[in-house]
């Protein structure tokens, strides 16, 4: 393909440029490189911009090609047994990944209890800082991470990440003293960035807006399969007995091998897009396509837009999902703690790797009753995350007035902290469906997931020896962070909410209505291909037919 933009027009598509880069508080404008291909002169071009408008295939959606033009009605049926397919392909992928990722990362404090702080002499400082540099490296690499992947495969680049991570978490049992595992940690938190934003843009590459939510949710909820099998796995290695290798030795070996296994699965079978996905055919690719056209968010463009990212930098609601992430992760510092603070409540090693089990069972069953929730009742994303903090509100309440001596009734109080997770699950699928442009949607991912690592560096930081066994300070602060993030998800749905009602009061614009590129068909010739609002790579505020869903 070629753009339409030839020499004779190029002067004045110039000047039309710059008119518009000197008038950016008009929202309707076209894209930066959109011009008229009439021969008009410049009084009658407002007349004929809508007859042929010429745009560099590089700004519009690598899926132009295959959603536009007049195809016909999408066949319901037909639709379905493609989204199924697509479920039975990459699905399964995505969940064993968010699983073993999860389950990696939490080694840490699996570990705890298999003696590593003993074995290495590790001080509390010390281990809080293990918790701590994961999250500052996730934190440095999530911006470069993004970049990544919109230049790459996001498939090959993520399985590359998923390599280098299985190497680092092997060489955990090499290590022998502080030092040593903060090279590792750090190494872990970088690969880690390309995970869940990864996911989070293959997930709006392939599903509508309703599915992504039930999807994230699928994926996300691995966390708590992970937290199940790795309690078993612990247990297994908890009675390893060799003379070289101690039972968190043989934890960190047996996650690493299986995080291998998941990189070389992942580099032949996880696609990189719709548009060249190995189990689709043409016709379904297309069908792919043009299913997630409500969307209207396309599915990839590989060209950076400078401007879309200003856009995401100043746009309210990014930096409302910020603020909402990295405080909902500040108690996100429990996943090393739990099995320490379970400990301390009385049980017996054995006992405390059992019952982390439980921690995982709860997460599976809310996570999936929220997602379920919310696919069957639209808009009603912030009341699901808002219920379901009340029981962790109810649990930091528990665990700082009951008795110590009542070890079941704080470990049941410390059980009902896990269920609020479905509100961040909520956000995660929820920003991707209201950010459009792809540009914008990588830059929004970034910031988002560097402020839930934010959060995961500070939390750790609460726990301190002096505050130990009642730990009433690390709650409290728990707490206040639970009932912010409760009103910042209802200040985010009044945001979106006032958007959608002053976009319906606007006119109807027709900026974006007759764009075309050229299409070079089988026979050789070249025709112009009308390329659909959906698939020019529009921002949310550039499309004013865009509306948020609630």
């Amino acid at each position: 393909m070629r753009g339409m933009l030839s020499g004779a027009w190029r002067d004045p598509l110039i000047a039309l440029w710059k008119a518009w880069r000197a008038a950016p508080s008009n929202p309707y404008l076209p894209l930066s490189t959109m011009g008229t291909s009439s021969e008009a002169s410049y009084e009658n071009q407002e007349k004929e911009k809508h007859e042929i408008v010429a745009i560099s295939t590089k700004e519009v959606d690598t899926a132009a090609e295959l959603g536009s033009g007049d195809q016909g009605p999408l066949d319901a049926a037909e639709a379905l047994r493609v989204r199924r397919k697509i479920d039975k392909h990459i699905l399964p992928l995505m969940c064993i990944l968010y699983w073993i990722q999860f389950m990696d990362k939490t080694t840490l404090g699996s570990s705890a209890i298999l003696g590593i702080r003993q074995a290495t002499h590790l001080s509390t400082n010390q281990y809080n800082w293990l918790g701590t540099i994961f999250y500052l490296s996730y934190l440095v690499f999530e911006f470069p991470q993004n970049l990544c992947l919109q230049r790459f495969p996001v498939g090959k680049w993520m399985s590359f990440n998923i390599f280098v991570w299985a190497v680092a978490l092997c060489s955990h049992a090499a290590c022998k003293d502080f030092a040593g595992l903060f090279i590792v940690r750090l190494i872990l938190g970088m690969c880690e960035g390309s995970i869940t934003a990864g996911f989070m843009i293959v997930s709006s590459m392939f599903y509508t807006r309703t599915e992504q939510t039930l999807r994230v949710g699928y994926w996300f909820l691995m966390n708590g399969t992970a937290q199940i099998i790795s309690g078993f796995i612990s247990f297994g290695s908890l009675h390893i007995h060799t003379k070289s290798f101690e039972p968190w030795q043989w934890l960190m070996i047996i996650t690493g091998i299986l995080t291998l296994l998941t990189a070389l699965a992942f580099w032949f079978l996880f696609p990189d897009s719709p548009t060249n996905a190995w189990f689709l055919t043409l016709p379904e690719r297309s069908i792919t396509v043009r299913r997630i056209k409500e969307n209207q968010t396309g599915v990839e463009n590989k060209h950076f837009k400078t401007e879309q990212m200003i856009e995401a930098f100043t746009d309210p609601k990014t930096w409302l999902f910020a603020l909402f992430s990295a405080l909902d992760n500040i108690p996100n510092s429990l996943t090393n703690q739990r099995q320490i603070i379970v400990a301390s409540f009385g049980f017996t090693p054995l006992q405390t790797t059992l019952l982390g089990c439980v921690d995982g069972f709860i997460e599976i069953v809310t996570i999936w009753t929220g997602v379920t929730i919310v696919s069957k009742v639209p808009n009603s994303r912030a009341y699901v995350g808002f219920i379901y903090f009340i029981p962790n509100i109810l649990g930091v309440f528990l665990i700082n007035f009951l008795p110590w001596s009542n070890k079941v009734g704080l470990l049941f109080a410390q059980w009902t902290t896990g269920v609020g997770t479905t509100g961040f699950v909520l956000s995660l699928s929820w920003l991707s469906s209201v950010t459009a442009g792809h540009t914008k949607r990588v830059t929004t991912n970034a910031i988002m997931l560097s402020a839930y690592c934010i959060g995961n560096a500070a939390g750790p930081f609460m726990w301190q020896a002096k505050y130990k066994p009642r730990n009433h300070v690390p709650w409290i602060i728990i707490g206040v962070c639970y009932v912010i993030c409760m009103g910042l998800l209802l200040a985010i749905r009044y945001l979106l909410s006032s958007e959608n009602k002053r976009r319906d009061s606007e006119p109807v614009n027709e900026t974006y209505d007759d764009v075309f590129i050229d299409k070079v068909g089988p026979d050789g010739a070249v025709e112009k291909v009308k390329v659909d609002k959906e698939f020019l790579d529009l921002t949310d505020v550039q499309n004013r037919e865009f509306r948020c869903v609630l």
